[in-house]
């Protein structure tokens, strides 16, 4: 109890902190390319569903043409060669450290997704709004994209049931190999996973 409402955040604090110090010469270079790439929009900023449903903007590098679909773009086509290599490396979350800092998210817990879909869980994946949203979380070790919405909802209730200092730690060091083998990493910015409409679709 005293890791979930004391250490877990003082950790966060420590981790997003050093994090971005160390990242920061990466950051830089990101920023120059997907600046020059974008001209001038560089990061891709989204209302997000936080602890207990509460709206907050998400910040990550942006990795596709802005209001492609005015232009006439696909999804596909607007995401640019620099874009997919962010997003198949993880590199695109690394602006995230700020949310986690400011306290909008946590480094381990449920991925923080659109508002939209609040009305849609159901009472039991609800729960999954109880905890501050995560970089990396269970359902992301799990299987990440591979998984179905209603699978990755249940493991992120799984998460919140059992939250503990071991359980983000196994999380912690898991992601490493998730993030360096890339696997089920599909393009989108909406969690790289078809629109969650509700649970009929996955019956």
């Amino acid at each position: 109890m005293l890791y979930k409402f004391f250490f877990k955040r003082t950790l966060d604090i420590f981790i997003s902190i050093t994090a971005l110090i160390a990242l920061l010469p990466l950051m830089l270079t990101i920023i120059t390319i997907v600046f020059f790439e974008f001209k001038g929009s560089i990061f891709f900023i989204q209302e997000r569903a936080g602890k207990n449903g509460k709206s907050f903007k998400m910040i990550k590098f942006r990795t596709m043409v802005e209001d492609f679909k005015r232009k006439g773009l696909t999804e596909e086509n607007a995401i640019s060669v620099f874009g997919n290599f962010l997003r198949k490396t993880s590199l695109d979350e690394i602006p995230e450290f700020l949310n986690i800092l400011i306290g909008n998210m946590s480094i381990i817990g449920p991925r923080p997704l659109l508002l939209k879909y609040v009305p849609r869980y159901n009472n039991e994946h609800k729960k999954r709004l109880d905890v501050k949203p995560g970089l990396t979380g269970l359902a992301q070790v799990s299987g990440r994209n591979g998984l179905s919405w209603s699978k990755r909802f249940d493991l992120d209730v799984k998460y919140v049931n059992s939250l503990s200092m071991k359980e983000d730690i196994k999380i912690f060091i898991r992601t490493f190999y998730v993030v360096l083998s890339s696997k089920n990493t599909e393009s989108s910015n909406n969690e790289h996973m078809n629109e969650f409409i509700g649970y009929e679709d996955e019956r």
